[in-house]
């Protein structure tokens, strides 16, 4: 199970790179826009959606502003911080801050630490989830952690490149699944 992971994340990523620049881009445009219309459509203005920062060719990197920024601009937003023991600790990141210095988190709120089980929507990475919903991540299992204390009925939704979806995901019993995905040219799709 281990090497398969191991084989079809290589394969993954390595098309991710491959992919030109300018591809990635309007890719990450497209990406977005589905994205925002999503979160309109499911989420308050104001609530707190659970995202990430983008790295390398993952989708959304090539945006700028980059996409917390974005999102914090109508959203309380909380991003990762991996922790020794591979889990996954929250900090906020405002609108505000993300204007004047991109990526320096909020100090902590009276109420303590941004928690993932506060988050009306969770956008994670992937490099591939299955018609199922089973999402193949890095291999760290910190995601899988995380998401094992969303609750129910929060969407969680996997940003991918065209290719990464509908594909075998070899799943194990730590697995969690997403409950939707974006890829851009298909945009949103439910997955519940």
């Amino acid at each position: 199970m281990h090497e398969s992971k191991r084989a079809a994340r290589r394969a993954l990523l390595e098309a991710r790179t491959a992919m030109p620049g300018a591809a990635r881009a309007a890719a990450d445009v497209a990406t977005w826009k589905s994205l925002r219309d999503f979160l309109i459509e499911a989420v308050d203005e104001g609530a707190t959606v659970a995202a990430y920062r983008p790295f390398g060719a993952e989708p959304g990197s090539a945006l700028e502003p980059e996409l917390p920024e974005r999102l914090a601009v109508v959203y309380r937003v909380i991003v990762p911080v991996l922790l020794p023991d591979n889990d996954l600790a929250w900090e906020r990141v405002s609108g505000e801050t993300a204007q004047e210095e991109p990526g320096r988190p909020e100090p902590e709120q009276a109420g303590g630490p941004p928690r993932i089980e506060d988050a009306a929507a969770v956008i994670v990475p992937g490099l591939a989830v299955s018609h199922d919903g089973m999402r193949l991540g890095r291999g760290g299992g910190s995601y899988d952690r995380a998401l094992a204390r969303v609750g129910p009925g929060v969407p969680v939704v996997a940003l991918l490149r065209d290719g990464e979806f509908g594909v075998e995901v070899p799943a194990e019993p730590h697995d969690r699944p997403v409950t939707g995905v974006i890829t851009p040219s298909k945009g949103f799709v439910s997955l519940r």
